[in-house]
């Protein structure tokens, strides 16, 4: 009997785990996958932070993803701690909609749910379509999901030791808060644990006060994600993954101890266990988010306290560029190259990291470039735009010259940054294959960056300085980078001859080197905007 009901919930729960991808994935591409834009926009303010948690993890259906990326976010400097305090906050919220939806009795729409989805995502002709059929037909199978569960269940109601560990739950609710942090530590997915819970009341199996208690459990559990995500990270990340542990470690505190006046409580806002122990669920959450919002500063303060330190951020968006300033272009490109040199830095910074990702197999750095060539990559457009706007205006023959040099600058930084990515993506076919490079093959890819490194900030301190003679010796050294990439692309091409260098892994680094040397170019292309040679 007990490999049955353990077939039958673990089948049940990979399921509703991959229903819940599923539908998490078909939400986001149907409303265009902007949520990284979303966190970095919206969370200026506390209360808005927190709308925009709840809004981001509906979308994702998980509240552990969400914190990963806030603390990824953290990490890069693209958000402060009150932005990801705030954020946190509204994703333990959002998090509580799946519990919501699996609660109710909808078994009728499941099959339907997952033909319709099924169609749609087959058959669709529009992407729109696909998506939707994909949210859909997750939808489908996170119930399905949840009905197996429940009736691999029922067969537990004949056990004695079973109901007394449940009834212990109950009486000890302290015994069920460890119990269900455990578990959801385990499968790193308060949603899953939730959905066991119901399934559990769904067939008696549990009462309210022990489901109760299991949920509690649950909100310290998912903290666990975050946590593993902010070892070895930045100070800003390691203080919103606490943040998030603080936060639902506090309201569970307070829970227990009104943790009869709770229960009798929930026992009012539903018909059944299941509706009852999910509205508990989003109760504690909302109740604990209303609590903090207006002593947020102070707990943002305690965060700060508990893990000390100078906290660094980078501002999103463009920080020197002022629409009021059009009407004057003098003024209005001394900004925009303000704002060029802070992209310039970026592009610079993500090469450098770039690099030791690839060398250290460094997967948190990897989330950090990224983030930043998603920043690299909206400058761009924001400067563009505004330089095509200034375009507009009564602009001198010089000042024209200047804002077509300008536009020339944006686009070869961007394409900079793009490959500094796409050495990330060469990093990750390295990590995920398993290959091996050789100490000699690595020690010349550092070569070529230090030479690439000193042209990218020659050029940028040209840039800055308007220095000609310094702009025209980086134009010089991109010969130099030239003859050094074919030098070392044939050296490396004999060692794969000899076979000293195993094939798949020589590709990788021809490719790498390839990057290195088209940066150089984008590096002379901005050292030529200084000479008016583009």
């Amino acid at each position: 009997m007990f490999w049955t009901i353990s077939t039958q919930v673990i089948g049940g729960l990979g399921l509703f785990l991959f229903g819940m991808q599923m539908m998490a994935s078909g939400l986001q591409k149907a409303a265009g996958d902007k949520l990284r834009r979303i966190l970095e926009v919206l969370t200026t303010k506390p209360a808005v932070a927190t709308l925009t948690g709840i809004v981001v993890t509906v979308l994702v259906q998980s509240s552990s993803t969400t914190t990963v990326m806030v603390v990824g976010f953290a990490n890069a400097g693209l958000m402060t701690l009150s932005q990801a305090v705030g954020t946190i906050l509204g994703a333990n919220i959002g998090t509580t909609i799946t519990a919501q939806l699996v609660s109710f009795k909808i078994s009728a729409v499941v099959f339907p749910a997952v033909g319709i989805g099924a169609f749609l995502n087959f058959f669709g002709k529009r992407r729109l379509h696909k998506y939707v059929g994909q949210a859909i037909l997750g939808f489908g199978l996170l119930f399905l999901g949840m009905l197996t569960m429940s009736e691999g269940l029922s067969p537990l109601r004949g056990l004695p030791v079973f109901s007394q560990i449940m009834a212990s739950f109950a009486h000890r609710p302290l015994l069920g808060v460890l119990f269900g942090a455990a578990f959801t530590a385990l499968v790193q997915s308060s949603s899953a644990s939730t959905g066991v819970i119901i399934a559990l009341t769904r067939q008696d199996l549990i009462t309210l006060p022990a489901a109760i208690a299991l949920v509690l459990g649950t909100n310290i559990g998912t903290c666990i994600t975050a946590l593993l995500a902010s070892i070895g990270a930045s100070l800003s990340a390691r203080r919103a993954a606490i943040a998030h542990i603080t936060f639902n470690m506090m309201g569970v505190f307070v829970a227990l101890l009104v943790f009869r006046p709770f229960t009798e409580l929930v026992m009012d806002t539903g018909a059944d266990v299941a509706r009852q122990t999910a509205n508990a669920h989003t109760i504690f959450n909302v109740a604990s988010t209303l609590l903090v919002l207006p002593f947020f500063k102070y707990f943002v303060a305690l965060v700060t306290h508990l893990v000390p330190g100078q906290e660094q951020t980078i501002e999103v968006g463009p920080k020197y560029l002022d629409k009021r300033m059009l009407k004057t272009p003098a003024v209005a490109i001394g900004g925009t190259r303000q704002e060029i040199l802070r992209m310039a830095s970026l592009a610079r910074e993500m090469v450098g990291e770039a690099l030791q990702v690839f060398i250290r197999d460094d997967r948190k750095l990897m989330q950090q470039v990224l983030q930043k060539e998603e920043l690299v990559d909206s400058l761009e457009k924001e400067i563009t735009i505004y330089l095509a706007n200034l375009a507009q205006h009564s602009l001198t023959i010089e000042q024209s010259q200047s804002v077509s040099g300008l536009m020339h600058a944006v686009n070869d930084l961007e394409r900079i940054g793009d490959h500094a990515q796409n050495i990330i993506h060469m990093a990750e076919i390295k990590m995920e294959e398993g290959l091996a490079f050789s100490e000699k093959a690595l020690e010349e890819l550092t070569d070529i960056y230090s030479k690439v490194d000193a042209m990218l900030e020659q050029a940028i301190k040209a840039f800055k300085n308007e220095d000609l003679s310094l702009a025209r010796a980086v134009v010089e050294q991109d010969d130099v980078v030239d003859h050094l990439e074919r030098t070392l692309r044939k050296s490396h091409i004999n060692r794969i001859n000899e076979k000293v260098c195993y094939p798949p892994a020589g590709v990788i680094y021809l490719d790498v080197l390839s990057n290195f040397e088209r940066i150089a170019d984008h590096a002379t292309n901005f050292a030529q905007v200084l000479l008016g040679e583009f």
